[in-house]
């Protein structure tokens, strides 16, 4: 084996979708050492389990991860169930609610069951960081906060804003940084894995690896995915996201509805489509060879394969075709009876009816959206909020693009 040419292999397909790779020579090396010595790298990535659900701006670390996993390397994949407790400040402007111990063990039983869309459970080692911290005595503890400063700690961004703001920082919050770098330690890490948001972390990992007599690892970023506004980070609070166990329907459509600028910033962060195939998508996007709506359903087809299957992509794409195409309606529609005692002589506020059907939160999202023009009863756009409808057996309603119901008396 050419070693140079491997090593110049394995670091193009990892520089594919990074932010930053601090330092990259000191990957080269690793890399180096793994080939000639045959044993595989120990890449980290650490997950505190804040929220029972993935999206698709979680997996963009995910798909690094699995790149490393494909070119023979060992995955550390921690659940931060004790980590969890204290919360990550990073990007904070107050401090975070801990979580209690049944919201980490359920939020990580859902987490362990999306993960292997992405991952190859085969080659991840699967730990949580309870088991070294946990045990630590608060004499070990002392002498882990001794390898840090306050004054390196406030060079951090969110803790210095809220320094300078007279808001409160707790000192239990300058104790994550710390926890996550001697969980790098206490896995002997050569890389780890986190966002753009993560890099102060990450480096404090290679800090106290120095301190502790390990060589330190690489710290290595991936960017932060923006929502289907092509604007704002997704996010389940801003509904700007795709989530990893929403419908097949849902998944293919909220794709087809992302800006034509991002088509190809989600190929080669949420795909496991090659860097050079992404760069001839990006050459005929680019020179207009390709139409973006094309090209935005071959992305929507990938997504929903890697979460599903290729057959539930090509029917979620051919229900898209007949709803958006065709101006059909979809095979399935939800169905829904209401109560005759919320009539009166038969009659229905549209709005309440729409909130009692759960395709609204609230009875002014529904008269924002029909303001909007965004609500149709059995095709007809409805023009007033105050709109009252009979109820008619089989009647359709449709709330935006994706939401449809059949009223059934």
């Amino acid at each position: 084996m050419d070693v140079s040419k491997e090593i110049n292999r394995q670091l193009s397909i990892l520089r594919q979708g990074t932010a930053e790779i601090v330092p990259e020579e000191d990957l080269a090396q690793k890399i180096k050492k793994s080939i000639l010595s045959g044993k595989p790298l120990r890449v980290k990535l650490g997950l505190d389990p804040t929220a029972p659900d993935i999206h698709l701006g979680h997996t963009v670390v995910l798909h690094k991860l699995r790149q490393f996993q494909d070119l023979g390397h060992q995955v550390i994949l921690i659940i931060g169930d004790f980590t969890g407790r204290v919360g990550d400040p990073s990007g904070r402007s107050k401090t975070r609610k801990p979580l209690t111990e049944s919201e980490i063990r359920e939020n990580a039983r859902t987490y362990q069951e999306q993960i292997f869309h992405v991952l190859d459970s085969d080659k991840t080692e699967l730990v949580y960081n309870s088991q070294w911290l946990a045990p630590l005595s608060f004499a070990e503890i002392i002498q882990l906060s001794a390898k840090y400063t306050v004054a390196r700690m406030l060079e951090r961004d969110d803790f210095h804003k809220r320094y300078i703001n007279e808001e409160p920082i707790s000192i239990h919050e300058f104790f994550y940084p710390l926890m996550q770098g001697y969980d790098s330690i206490a896995i002997e890490a050569d890389v780890e894995l986190g966002g753009t948001d993560q890099k102060f972390n990450l480096l404090i990992g290679r800090t106290l690896q120095r301190e502790y007599g390990q060589e330190p690892q690489v710290a290595v970023t991936v960017p932060i995915l923006e929502g289907l506004d092509g604007k704002q980070k997704m996010s389940k609070s801003l509904g700007n996201y795709i989530g990893i166990t929403d419908t097949p329907k849902d998944m293919y459509g909220k794709t087809m509805s992302i800006p034509d600028n991002l088509i190809v910033r989600y190929f080669e962060l949420v795909t496991k489509m090659p860097a050079d195939e992404v760069m001839k998508i990006e050459e005929g996007l680019t020179r207009e060879q390709l139409h973006p709506r094309d090209v935005k359903m071959r992305l929507a087809r990938e997504i929903v394969t890697t979460y599903y299957d290729e057959k539930t992509a090509v029917g979620a794409e051919e229900e898209f075709k007949q709803i958006f195409r065709l101006g059909k309606l979809p095979h399935e529609i939800p169905e829904f009876s209401i109560d005759s005692d919320l009539l009166e002589e038969g009659k229905i506020w549209l709005p309440k009816l729409l909130q009692l059907a759960n395709l609204v939160s609230s009875t002014s999202e529904a008269r924002r959206l029909i303001k909007q023009g965004a609500v149709r009863v059995d095709g007809q756009k409805v023009e007033s909020q105050d709109t009252e409808i009979n109820i008619i057996d089989g009647q359709v309603i449709r709330v935006g693009k994706r939401r449809f119901l059949r009223l059934r008396k």
